[in-house]
């Protein structure tokens, strides 16, 4: 079954941010990466590469802090995605694929380096796509 969620895009204060959402939905964060955790010599070591918060039943609202050129042309109205969560491959390809038809693909899918399959695109509406599979 696919689940969609926000993917939510800051310049620096992703802590901040998620916090606050955590002090108005409660609960308890479910993932907590740091660049420092990934990339150990990465320039901005504290920075959140990855943090996600449950809310409700099914639903998780995620983001990262996009640094350096990442976040050179982040704005408001850019800076989230939605987050498409599947359980195959194949299903992830499909989505992909389709989503892609008159859009741009940014990033294609591929085993990522914390082990899932992924990819992130563009569609033909501006929207702003991630796919994201357990391999």
């Amino acid at each position: 079954m696919i689940t969609i969620n926000p993917y939510l895009n800051f310049k620096g204060n992703t802590e901040e941010a998620f916090n606050f959402y955590k002090s108005v939905f409660g609960g308890e964060f479910s993932a907590v990466v740091r660049f420092k955790d990934m990339e150990p010599e990465n320039k901005y070591p504290e920075k959140i590469m990855h943090i996600a918060l449950p809310v409700g039943t099914g639903n998780v609202i995620m983001g990262t802090d996009a640094l350096g050129k990442m976040g050179d042309d982040l704005v408001a109205g850019n800076n989230f995605f939605i987050s498409i969560n599947s359980q195959t491959k194949d299903e992830t390809d499909k989505v992909f694929n389709a989503l892609a038809v008159g859009g741009t693909v940014n990033v294609p899918v591929y085993k990522s380096e914390w082990g899932t399959y992924f990819g992130l695109l563009t569609d033909q509406f501006g929207i702003q796509w991630m796919v994201d599979c357990p391999l």
